[in-house]
């Protein structure tokens, strides 16, 4: 049975919209949707040769296989024409309109996974807007209490604490509270959109070398070591807190279900350095799957045709996995 995958561009004046022209190039077992302006498509692939034919989205009609050859789109027009490299803070309103429109398809079940493509949040916390993130505007779009980021790639998964926090206010943001709603949720979602049965976690501390039995720092003493002693007790399999620089080793990479880091560049450059042109990112705690591109919009390379679609084949094949192992 296919599942139906939304996907949002993003930023027009990116190379979200001439990647959609990869998706073109292989069958799906599952329906692709992108949620976006008809015409950029159009205006993009033309300027480029790129040729694909338009089917329009119906949303009465059950989720068949996406062929080769073809994108089904629903339209969302722009708020002003785009050019490509070029930002105009006027096209804010279209990049959430499209946001919106895919959530409220994934929280009626209309879709069953979102793929978010690069957004500018130069463009999109200005003015009377504030937009941190992704991340946040789905969580308070789902009406969800607390999400939790998550980064990979074939080779590891990578989940943050804390997200898009300035490193001074880091220490104070992980609470045991917190602490325990990131993991409890990792787990959660390691199990019921992974497919693992009983995942192994394995977490950095927050301060060099851990702390170092709190002479660098006592926030594992005093929160993360106890946090993972009572998760312990519900039946969690936790290793840590150990020192980041030597979390990333062969010999825990082979058993880890994911890895949690505490702070977004603690944990990041790790992934990226391994999977720069094929990773991905996924929000769980979501109501549904929501996954996207590990790169931003690449405004020097808009209109070129150059992109590498990797990450974005990466997180249409994570969408379309998770969904069908929360299907089980």
């Amino acid at each position: 049975m296919a599942n139906r995958i939304v996907i949002t561009p993003g930023e027009p004046a990116g190379v979200g919209p001439e990647l959609m022209y990869h998706l073109a190039q292989k069958d799906f077992d599952d329906q692709i949707v992108i949620i976006g302006s008809k015409s950029l498509l159009k205006e993009r692939f033309d300027a480029l040769n790129l040729k694909v034919a338009f089917k329009d989205f119906d949303k009465d009609t059950k989720p068949s296989p996406s062929p080769k050859g073809e994108l089904t789109v629903l339209n969302v027009d722009l708020a002003v024409p785009s050019v490509p490299g070029k930002l105009d803070p006027k096209n804010a309103s279209y990049v959430l309109k499209c946001l919106d429109i895919a959530n409220d398809l994934c929280i009626t079940d209309n879709a069953q996974a979102l793929v978010t493509g690069p957004v500018s949040k130069a463009v999109l916390d200005s003015g009377s807007l504030h937009f941190t993130g992704h991340t946040e505007y789905l969580q308070q779009k789902s009406q969800v209490k607390k999400v939790v980021m998550l980064l990979g790639s074939r080779e590891l998964r990578v989940a943050l604490a804390t997200t898009h926090l300035p490193l001074n206010e880091v220490s104070k943001a992980i609470t045991k509270e917190s602490l325990t709603e990131v993991i409890s949720i990792l787990h959660h979602d390691l199990k019921e959109k992974f497919g693992f049965e009983d995942p192994l976690i394995y977490v950095a501390g927050l301060n060099p070398h851990a702390g170092e039995n709190g002479h660098l720092g006592t926030e594992e003493i005093t929160t993360i070591i106890p946090v993972l002693n009572e998760l312990r007790k519900q039946g969690m399999k936790l290793e840590g807190p150990y020192p980041a620089d030597t979390l990333f080793q062969p010999k825990y990479l082979k058993n880890a279900a994911a890895f949690l880091t505490m702070y977004h560049d603690q944990g990041l450059p790790v992934l990226k350095y391994a999977a720069f042109d094929h990773g991905y990112n996924t929000t769980l705690g979501l109501p549904y799957i929501r996954t996207s591109v590990d790169h931003g919009t690449a405004l020097d390379l808009a209109g070129t045709g150059k992109a590498d679609p990797g990450s974005l084949y990466a997180a249409v094949d994570l969408a379309s996995f998770m969904a069908r192992a929360r299907r089980k």
